[in-house]
């Protein structure tokens, strides 16, 4: 026997951290011939049979452990050659198999180096699994990164889930091990079988999987998600000359499992959402969906906020291929496709990332660092190089294969404090003894630049409800290098001022203004986003006050005051047409209240006049964070809880004046200050009765005149409808 029987034991164990050292075909040590040696348990015979080598000698294996270690030697060759091994069952079948143990790594030096400085920009086609042609087979390479573990093998529907066949080696200090095993193809089932540090064995499932059974079920399945057909070139070349900032850009956000169902219980595929999602989007003139988190969650009630498979869309829709089909046909409409991405924590589970390889190796060991109170998630450990490479790779993962158009990073707060929902004595500060996750903020800094760099046009949008300065601001400037940041104080306050009684706003008017105090500070999207109509808020329906008139009258002024404000506004499925209950993540949209009268329908039909009035007058977008582009008119008629104020474009062109009375009485005659003399045109009336108001206006129009009011040098008699909007554009 040429193994020492220590050897031959760690094999039989499956304990050896490099089986590709023992098993395969290696020369003898006196260069006399050549030794083969497979572990096969379920195997009653093995025999090497040479592949496209004529005169290459078969070997045929002897069994040296009734475990099914086998091992056979020739005199007949002194150098390796290629060969298959050909199992007989101890059923009595046969099957034939180039040998796994044959083949060098897939994975070179450099690879391993870039991935422990955290650099390997695509890290994705290394680690993983893949289809693969080597050396002329065809075979999937699978690796992870486990550094602890004392043995990590390859488990699934092709070797019965059994660790001892396909055990994997590790690569030197790196902590990555590796194995390619010939014949595999698409759609293998797969895990990884950790042995941990502690000596217990974990089933994990694939950090980098590209695709994932239907939870509850977890096992990876083998996939190749770089092969897909795209047309959307024309899309992806505008977009990389667009500029955010001076373009209109409204936003719906759309929860995929209950925008519309199938069935009261069965979700629409992303290929069956493609047409109706299109069509309803174009309808309503927004520019860009936002989609809550499609990256694989075993637990649906988390919206996609609890992450177990962070390269994979979910397969509750469909496969990789159906996810990037739905994005090609809405870049081909014309929308633009934001995803959640959620870099902040994860989920506990057993089988996912947590405790990997028996370590906290993608979290803190200290539950100070790495255990999120509010959530009962676990924090990434940014300050690790390969951690920081997993996620970074990500972001670009789903620009490259998915071509999204921009990410919304979810939960940034929690990220930059250490002590984010904790009181003293439950975090660690920072090496200078502050609260800033220093490592958090250098890796936000590194994602956005990776992003902007390498995918001109993408967008990275931070939901931050701090104030921490400088988020959309360059890091070169000391900022965080987003492009946008949700204003979730607009959001707060606006929500806050429009659900009380109107007889007590006159009090609260500040709450409308405050935001223009630090506007310029930030790029901002407002959103009236899926976190305020859960958990007891009421849907934005049910946060206005009063009867039907006047709680719709409420929310359509809520709305166009969103549209006009400078600022980039979102609004999450349902509010466009006043649902009234609470979303439910598990029914669909109650689309059935649109025939329940003229509220809802008309609400509809007033947020698609609002997108179309909001993409035809640049001076609604093209200066939202430039000084030019807002001036109030007036801000302080308290007593009438009404405002006003302008929006310019940068070009020259027609002036935007938006005047709200948000009390339920008609002010008549009431008269504001306009920078033009002459006609101006009444675009937009929350009121009018198309949209299920009372139809107070204006006859269609206003005329200045040379009379100074408010500090302009014009001014016109208004009719100011009830819990009403007026939009109206100068005609010079």
């Amino acid at each position: 026997m040429i193994l020492t029987p220590a050897e031959a034991k760690s094999l039989i164990e499956v304990r050896h951290g490099s089986p590709h050292d023992l098993l395969g075909m290696h020369p003898l040590g006196d260069g006399t011939g050549v030794v083969v040696r497979a572990f096969v348990p379920d195997a009653a015979g093995v025999e090497a049979v040479p592949t496209h080598e004529p005169g290459k000698p078969r070997i045929r294996l002897k069994r040296i452990d009734p475990a099914g270690l086998f091992e056979g030697v020739t005199r007949d060759a002194d150098q390796v050659y290629a060969y298959d091994l050909v199992i007989t069952g101890r059923a009595g079948g046969r099957r034939s198999t180039r040998d796994p143990y044959s083949f060098l790594p897939t994975l070179g030096e450099m690879d391993l180096y870039l991935f422990g400085q955290g650099n390997e920009r695509r890290v994705y086609e290394k680690l993983g699994a893949h289809l693969r042609v080597i050396d002329g087979v065809s075979g999937v390479s699978f690796a992870v990164w486990a550094p602890h573990a004392r043995r990590v093998s390859v488990v699934g529907d092709f070797n019965g889930w059994d660790g001892r066949c396909h055990a994997m080696r590790l690569l030197g200090a790196s902590g990555v091990w590796e194995v390619f095993i010939p014949g595999l193809g698409p759609g293998a089932q797969y895990k990884f079988e950790v042995l941990t540090v502690q000596g217990q064995l974990a089933l994990k499932v694939d950090p980098y999987a590209t695709w994932f059974e239907v939870a509850p079920k977890n096992a990876g399945i083998v996939h190749d998600s770089g092969g897909f057909p795209w047309t959307d070139g024309a899309w992806l070349q505008q977009r990389r000359g667009w500029n955010p900032f001076r373009s209109p850009m409204s936003v719906y956000e759309v929860h995929l499992g209950s925008w519309r169902k199938k069935t009261m219980t069965e979700s629409l595929g992303y290929r069956e959402l493609a047409g109706p999602l299109i069509d309803y989007v174009r309808r309503m003139g927004f520019t860009h969906v936002e989609l809550l988190p499609v990256a694989e969650h075993a637990y649906y009630p988390s919206w996609g906020y609890q992450v177990t498979g962070f390269y994979a869309p979910t397969s509750r829709y469909g496969c990789p291929a159906d996810f990037q089909s739905l994005v090609n046909a809405l870049h081909e409409a014309g929308i633009g496709v934001i995803v959640d991405w959620v870099p902040a924590h994860f989920p506990r589970d057993d089988w996912a990332l947590a405790r990997y390889d028996g370590t906290a190796l993608y979290e803190h060991e200290d539950p100070r660092q790495g255990a999120h109170q509010d959530w009962g998630t676990l924090i990434f450990n940014y300050g690790r190089h390969e951690v920081r490479n997993f996620l970074t790779a990500n972001a670009l993962y789903w620009c490259d294969r998915f071509h999204v158009d921009g990410l919304r990073v979810d939960a940034v707060a929690s990220m930059l404090y250490l002590d984010y929902s904790r009181r003293g004595g439950e975090w660690v500060p920072n090496r200078y003894g502050g609260r800033e996750n220093l490592e958090a903020i250098q890796f936000l800094r590194e994602f956005n630049h990776l992003v902007h760099t390498e995918h001109p046009g993408v967008l990275t949008i931070a939901e931050e409800s701090t104030a921490w300065p400088l988020v959309t601001r360059p890091p070169y400037l000391g900022g965080l290098g987003f492009s946008l940041k949700w204003n979730m104080g607009w959001m707060h306050d606006t929500l806050d001022y429009f659900q009380r009684d109107p007889i007590h706003r006159k009090y609260h008017q500040n709450d409308l203004t405050f935001a223009m105090l630090y506007h310029h500070h930030e790029n901002f999207v407002l959103p009236l986003s899926h976190d305020e109509v859960v958990h007891g808020k009421r849907s934005l329906r049910g946060r206005m006050p009063g009867d039907d008139w006047q709680g719709f009258a409420n929310l359509r002024s809520v709305l166009a005051y969103q549209w006009c404000f400078p600022g980039k506004p979102l609004i999450f499925m349902g509010g466009e047409f006043g649902q009234t209950q609470e979303w439910d993540a598990n029914s669909e949209l109650r689309w059935d209240l649109l025939d329940a009268g003229p509220y809802h329908r008309g609400l509809q039909q007033f947020v698609a006049d609002l997108n179309r009035l909001y993409v035809e007058n640049p001076a609604l977008w093209q200066a939202d964070y430039e000084p030019v582009g807002f001036q109030w008119i007036d801000c302080s008629d308290h007593e009438h809880s009404v405002l006003s104020f302008l929006r310019r474009a940068i070009e020259s062109g027609p002036e935007i004046a938006v005047v709200l009375n948000l009390t339920p009485e008609v002010h008549h005659r009431y008269r504001i200050g306009l920078p033009r003399p002459g006609r101006w045109v009444e675009v937009l009336n929350s009121d009018a009765a198309v949209y299920g108001g009372s139809g107070v206006g204006n006859s269609g129009q206003v005329v200045a005149e040379a009379f100074s009011v408010h500090q302009q040098p014009f001014s016109a008699e208004l009719t100011l409808p009830p819990l009403g909007v007026l939009v109206l554009r100068s005609d010079a």
